[in-house]
Formats: C-alpha cells, sequence, structure tokens
C-alpha cells in the first residue's frame, strides 16, 4: 500500500513539474511573440534598412538539438527591408530567436574564464550555437581540487576524460584512469581527421591536429593484457576487503582483528590462501589461545568469513592478490620528452566484479597517500586520478569505508593528486564527497522516471545560480555538451557555462589487439611485475609451525605411551611382587601353624608321657625311664629319630623361607 502512495506521490510531483515546465513554455513563448510584434512595428516605423550580417554563419546559425536559441552575434533588432521597399513588398522575416544568456551573461563567461596561468581547454560556451571566442577552460593547479564528470550513458564522459587526460599529460602530469570499456587505448595513437570532425572542431575555434599520448598499459592481477597490477593482502587491509567481501560491523571487526594478530606474530598475508590459513589457525585447538586475550574470534564468524574468501577466490579474484606488490610510485613517470605517463588500467571484467574493480583503485588512492609527501598547492598536480564507474565504490559501502574514502579524498589534495569521479548522476556519491569536488562537467541528464525527475532536481539546485533553467538545459544537451563551473585561480567558482566540448587529438578508436599486444611486451615494467611470485607467508609459516608441532606431539605422545607402558609394566611387577608376597605369607602362615600343630602334638605327647611315667612309677613293675614320649610310644630307637627329623624339616623350612 505504501508503495502504491509513493508511486501516487511520485507521479503527481512529476505531472506537477511538466505543469510548471508547460507553464514556463507558455510564458517564454509569449514574451518572445511581443518582442517579435514589437519588432515588426519597429521594422515597419523605420525606413532605414538594418545592416546585414557580414558572416554568414551568423544568419544561418549551426542547428543545435532541442534549444532553439538563437546563434551568437545576432541581436534582437530583426533585418528590416530597404528603404526603397514599396509598400506592396512582401513583411520582413522573422529575427532568430535569442540565446539563453544575454550580452551581460556572455561577457560575465568570457571573464571568469579568462584564465592567466596554464589551463585545460574544455570547450566553447554554447548560446544558440558556438561561440568560439568564448572559450571556457579549467586551471591545471585547481585539478588537486578534484572534479567530477556526470551524465547519462552515451552523452560523451569517455571522451571528456580523453581530453583531459590527453591535455593533463601534455602539461607534464602524469595521469591514471581505469579503461573500463576499452575506448581509451586508442590515446595512445594519434587521430585520424574527417569532415565531420573537423567540421566540429572549426565550430568551435579548436585547431585539431592527431596526436599520440604516451601511455602504459596495465591489468588487474593479469586478467588482462596488460602489466600485471598486484597487491598483498596485508597492504589492501582489512577495511577494503570487508567491503569487497560485503561483511557486517561485526565480521569486519574480527577480521581487523584477525590482521593486528598476523602482524603482530610475523605471519605475513600475501595472498587469499595466507588469510585463509590464518583464520584456520586461529580457531582450532592450537591457536584459539592466541586470540583469547583480545577477546577472540568466534568459529562462526570465522566460517562466514571463510565462506566469502571461498567464493571471492572462486570469481577470480585471488589473482589480484600476490607478490610482487606495485609500487605506486610507478604512475608518477614522465616521458623523456617531459610529457605525463597515461597509465589506463584494463578491467574488462568489471560488469562481473564492480566491488573488486573499484576497491582496488581506492587501495591504490590509499596508498599513494600513505607513500606520498606533503606538498601543499603547488602550479600543477603531481598525478590526476580518474574514478571511472565511481558509483560501483560506494555501492553497499559500510559507514567506516566511506568516512576512509572521504578522508582521502579530503586530504590527499595536499600530496599533489587531483581526483576526478566520473559516474551518471551526482547522487551516486556521498554528499561528504560531491562537497570536495571543485569542478564539475554535467552531460545531459534523463528524466524519463520519477526517480530520474527527483535526481534531475537535487543535481540543479548544487549548481551556482545562473541565467540558465537548468531543468531544460541539462534534459536537451547533445552529445558532446556539458554544463560546466571549475574553480578559477583564485579558487572561487566560475559562471555556469554551456560548453560544447573539444575533440580528443587521440584516436578515438580502441588500439588493434595485436599492437596493444606489443606495447606491453615492450613495457620495461613487464619484467618487475609480469610474473608472480610465492614468498614464504604466513601459510607455509603455519604449515611448518603445524608440522614442528605435529612432530612435538607425536614425540610427546610416543614418550607419554613409554612412560604408560613402563608404568604398567611396573605396576604388573608390583603386583606380581604383592601376590608372591602374599603367598609367601601363607606359606609362612602354614608352616607357622604346622609347628604350632607339630608343638602341640610334641606337648600333648610328652604330657602322655609324662603321666604315664608318672603312673608307671606306682606300678609294681620297673620299666626303664625315658624322656621321649615318643620313644615310649614307638619304642626307644625309632621314637628318638622321628622326632629328630620332623623338628630338623620343620626349623630347615622356617630359615628357607625367610
Amino acid at each position: 500500500m505504501s508503495d502504491a502512495v509513493e508511486q501516487a506521490r511520485a507521479a503527481a510531483a512529476a505531472a506537477q513539474a511538466a505543469a510548471e515546465e508547460a507553464r514556463r513554455l507558455a510564458d517564454e513563448a509569449a514574451r518572445r511573440a511581443e518582442e517579435l510584434a514589437a519588432a515588426l512595428q519597429q521594422a515597419a516605423d523605420t525606413a532605414e534598412p538594418a545592416a546585414p550580417s557580414a558572416d554568414p554563419a551568423e544568419r544561418e546559425p549551426e542547428p543545435t538539438s532541442g534549444t532553439g536559441t538563437e546563434p551568437p552575434g545576432s541581436t534582437a533588432t530583426p533585418d528590416t527591408a530597404p528603404a526603397d521597399t514599396p509598400p506592396s513588398a512582401p513583411a520582413p522575416s522573422a529575427p532568430a530567436p535569442s540565446g539563453p544568456l544575454g550580452p551581460e551573461a556572455v561577457a560575465a563567461v568570457r571573464a571568469g574564464y579568462a584564465l592567466e596561468g596554464t589551463a585545460l581547454e574544455l570547450g566553447a560556451l554554447v548560446n544558440g550555437a558556438p561561440l568560439p571566442d568564448v572559450p571556457v577552460r579549467i586551471p591545471l593547479a585547481m585539478l588537486n581540487r578534484h572534479g567530477l564528470v556526470a551524465g547519462a550513458t552515451g552523452t560523451g564522459k569517455t571522451r571528456t576524460l580523453q581530453v583531459l587526460a590527453e591535455q593533463i599529460a601534455a602539461a607534464g602530469v602524469p595521469v591514471f584512469a581505469a579503461d573500463v570499456k576499452g575506448d581509451l587505448s586508442g590515446l595512445a595513437e594519434a587521430g585520424q581527421p574527417d569532415d565531420k570532425l573537423l567540421a566540429r572542431t572549426a565550430g568551435i575555434g579548436q585547431r585539431w591536429e592527431g596526436l599520440a599520448s604516451q601511455a602504459e598499459f596495465w591489468s588487474l592481477g593479469g586478467q588482462g593484457v596488460g602489466v600485471p597490477i598486484r597487491a598483498t593482502v596485508s597492504g589492501f587491509g582489512p577495511l577494503l576487503l570487508s567491503k569487497v567481501l560485503g561483511l557486517n560491523e561485526t565480521q569486519e571487526s574480527s577480521l581487523g582483528l584477525v590482521f593486528h594478530h598476523a602482524e603482530r606474530a610475523g605471519l605475513p598475508l600475501v595472498d587469499l590462501a595466507d588469510l585463509r590459513a590464518v583464520l584456520t589457525f586461529l580457531v582450532s585447538d592450537a591457536g584459539k589461545a592466541e586470540l583469547a586475550e583480545l577477546g577472540g574470534l568466534s568459529k562462526q564468524t570465522a566460517g562466514v568469513i571463510l565462506r566469502e574468501l571461498v567464493t571471492f577466490a572462486d570469481k577470480g579474484a585471488d589473482r589480484f592478490f600476490g607478490a610482487p606488490e606495485v609500487d605506486t610510485q610507478v604512475f608518477l613517470r614522465t616521458a623523456a620528452d617531459g610529457r605525463g605517463t597515461v597509465n589506463l588500467l584494463e578491467v574488462p571484467g568489471v560488469q562481473d566484479q564492480p566491488e573488486v574493480f573499484s576497491t582496488f583503485l581506492m587501495w591504490l588512492l590509499a596508498d599513494l597517500f600513505n607513500e606520498l609527501p606533503e606538498v601543499g598547492d603547488t602550479d600543477k598536480p603531481k598525478l590526476v586520478f580518474f574514478f571511472d564507474e565511481a558509483h560501483l565504490l560506494f555501492s553497499g559501502a559500510s559507514h567506516d569505508f566511506t568516512e576512509q574514502v572521504v578522508r582521502t579524498v579530503r586530504l590527499i589534495r595536499s600530496k599533489g593528486v587531483g581526483i576526478v569521479f566520473v559516474t551518471q548522476t551526482p547522487k551516486d556519491l556521498p554528499d561528504d564527497v560531491l562537497a570536495q569536488l571543485g569542478s564539475r562537467v554535467q552531460h545531459q541528464l534523463r528524466a524519463h522516471t520519477p526517480d530520474d525527475a527527483k535526481a534531475l532536481r537535487a543535481t540543479v539546485s548544487t549548481f551556482p545560480t545562473s541565467d540558465y533553467d537548468l531543468a531544460e538545459v541539462l534534459t536537451s544537451l547533445a552529445t558532446g555538451e556539458a554544463i560546466v563551473t571549475v574553480m578559477d585561480e583564485r579558487g572561487a567558482p566560475t559562471p555556469v557555462a554551456w560548453t560544447r566540448l573539444r575533440a580528443p587529438q587521440g584516436s578515438m578508436a580502441p588500439l588493434p589487439s595485436s599492437v596493444l599486444e606489443a606495447r606491453v611486451a615492450s613495457s620495461p615494467l613487464l619484467a618487475t611485475y609480469g610474473t608472480a611470485v610465492d614468498p614464504e607467508s604466513a601459510r607455509e609459516i603455519l604449515a611448518a609451525r603445524m608440522e614442528a608441532a605435529a612432530a612435538e606431539a607425536a614425540a610427546a605422545q610416543a614418550q607419554a605411551e613409554a612412560e604408560q607402558e613402563a608404568a604398567r609394566a611396573a605396576a604388573a611387577a608390583a603386583k606380581e611382587a604383592a601376590a608372591q608376597a602374599r603367598r609367601d605369607e601363607r606359606e609362612r602362615a602354614a608352616a607357622q601353624a604346622e609347628v604350632e600343630r607339630t608343638q602341640r602334638e610334641f606337648e600333648r605327647a610328652e604330657r602322655a608321657a609324662t603321666a604315664r611315667r608318672s603312673r608307671s612309677s606306682t606300678r609294681t613293675r620297673t620299666r626303664r625311664v625315658t624322656d621321649d614320649p615318643l620313644a615310649d610310644l614307638l619304642g626307644p630307637g625309632i621314637g628318638g629319630a622321628i622326632a629328630k627329623e620332623v623338628v630338623r624339616g620343620i626349623f630347615s623350612t622356617l630359615r628357607r623361607r625367610r
């Protein structure tokens, strides 16, 4: 329901805007009709003919796309018939309509872009037709105040980028630009003239000649023809990587913790395999204690990051990370003749990996910011960086990431680096970024939907006050035309100028693949960055550490098993000794019992013998008295012998067992 209400409101707003536009056009038509009637009345009242224009081109202006405005040099006074025209002569023709700017506004534009120092020629003012005598320029020294080239698809943004890059390089300033569609490579060859091109350049006062620029061709990780650009995972950093992986704030902070530990533990993160190895180690039993004092890393968070890394690598992004890492100072080179080098980054798969492309460019900027010294404001920048498809950089970006971009854009100016964002509408960039952009080249915008109309109104509101109806002009610009406002040499904004832009001097067609490959093969940088290397890094260090730990664990286990076996043997021996002791004790007890029994038997026999001797003493028959009862029982000889043997055997057994 809310969507339907919002759509209805948007449609009503669009209808209201259309009605207001219709009323404005009607008022404009009425005003022009009144002017025409007054001019006709003046022509009828005067007998003096108006002086004809000396230039036929002024009488027959070059047509423009849907402006309905008068060519330069025309006046509000129409051409009139000569004084001797008979009364029956036809009425004089109506004057051509005037342009959107009056003479004073044109003079203000001329003065606003009359620069003294080195400047880039953007084109000529359009006021119904181009005015070659009113050039539109941008000071070279103001490029480090950054800029924006915006416009709908097919309106000429790429050619504007090429015009700027060629002139910046010709002024001795290196350029870095992403060649998203492969259209910029032609600037390395001189352009070829044709009638249409020469007619256009002549109309804006451009003395055109074909001219090639010094170019170096790069590719992300070798995915393309150019010299490979690689970055280590450590150099890329957790914040940019989190943006690429689409992590939330919790996962982003956990990834930062992993990077912190890797740096502290001396684990270089060169490629994605190194990062996966560190993550796996930190959630293992062997590694979880290493992050305990920092809060630890949950297995769930590590699992999410690992899955995103695997998906990221499967798309081919792992080739972007590795060694050798490019030294961003190579982008600051100039040619032997003093011209700056145009570094073109080939990104043929940007539609498949837009986040990787945009974030990688942001890494290059961040690295330049960290490496370059402070220089302040200079006569010309040290490097101009064109950030094409800039909307991809901020799509789904976290607050921290956006803050980092804003901080880099704000501060890198003092390092002598200028940034030009290239995108479709200004609303693609955060307000804090737009606020840092000093120069704007706005190509045609389209307003076919309520959202488009809203974006158009927002864009119009960001321009300085001018005599243009920007809502109308921005939707009627022809290809190769733009609304321009820049910073002048004093840092003040120049007047808003409807500009027909210059044509590039390099070829507007891509280089043939054979020519491009030959240029890359002859690059001196190919020997340094052409072949990937695999230095010892976190993966190898952790693998060696795990192998050593496994060997130590195996040795410890073997020692523990040996100790356990010795303990078991000692326990068995002790058990056997205890059993033997118990057996010996039982035998001693049995022997003792046997001795005691024998002793009792002996005592009993002795008592019996004593009793018998006592009884025999009373008898009349005299017997032989003996001390041995057994002798009495068994006889004197046999009894004594048996008793001796029994006692000897018992006591010898006891002696042996002791």
